[in-house]
């Protein structure tokens, strides 16, 4: 009986052995899936805000910090939403955390440049890839994943912006260069414009999506003006009865 016992918890443990074996060989396949990935070709990401479907991109710019970004991936957890973080790269060093959190949680971590100052990043060409690839860099080291490129950025203040339009335009064969596309918004609820109230934050994004199919939402995960963390749960169920679904820029992306 004693005998039987003791294989019987050898085989138990060799199976625990196994299982965990197992595991692990799904989750380093699943990692090296998420890397090696490429934005498809054939596709332009501003040109998804023509479609007529319901769908609601949410993108958080400027953090991570440790004012917002945390309660945004606890709503977001919690709605079951996944969005996008186009992080700046001084942020991304200083809270690495944040970012390997959202980056597990299901979040698309993007690029937003490495010190969202537009003196250095249009300095000269060397200086805006310097950018990218600085941001990629702490990117990586946050996730634990090396090499990591997101493939889409976006320009401080929006490409749409009425300011470095040479630089803008030079920059896209950088960007191309490297790999990139970049993204602007089509609607946003002004939380780095001025200081609203959270009804006024609400409205903005109210007006800003009406009679609109595809959204790309510009918001941010930072509390210089606003707080829209106070915001986003009311935010999201006003899209979901507007029949919006969410997703995130994974949908973009094949495997190399």
């Amino acid at each position: 009986m004693k005998i039987f016992v003791l294989k019987k918890n050898i085989i138990i443990t060799i199976l625990i052995i196994v299982f965990l074996i197992i595991l692990f060989f799904l989750f380093f396949e699943s990692q090296k899936n998420i890397i090696q990935v490429n934005i498809d070709d054939n596709i332009s990401l501003n040109d998804i805000t023509k479609s007529n479907k319901k769908i609601a991109y949410l993108t958080f710019d400027d953090g991570p910090t440790t004012t917002s970004t945390s309660k945004i991936l606890d709503i977001l957890k919690t709605e079951n939403v996944k969005a996008t973080f186009f992080v700046v790269g001084k942020h991304v060093k200083e809270n690495p955390d944040l970012v390997k959190r959202a980056y597990q949680e299901g979040h698309y971590i993007a690029n937003h440049g490495y010190s969202h100052n537009n003196e250095i990043l249009y300095k000269n060409m060397e200086s805006f890839k310097n950018e990218i690839i600085s941001t990629d860099i702490e990117i990586s080291k946050a996730i634990r994943i090396e090499n990591y490129c997101s493939h889409i950025f976006r320009f401080p203040n929006g490409y749409m912006a009425n300011m470095y339009v040479n630089q803008k335009k030079k920059a896209l064969n950088v960007l191309k260069e490297l790999g990139y596309v970049y993204v602007d918004w089509n609607s946003l609820n002004k939380d780095s414009e001025k200081k609203y109230s959270n009804y006024q934050l609400l409205n903005n994004l109210k007006q800003s999506t009406k009679n609109k199919g595809t959204l790309i939402i510009l918001m941010h995960d930072t509390t210089d003006v606003n707080k829209s963390y106070e915001v986003l749960k009311d935010s999201i169920d006003y899209l979901k009865s507007q029949g919006y679904t969410f997703s995130n820029f994974y949908d973009f992306i094949v495997e190399k």
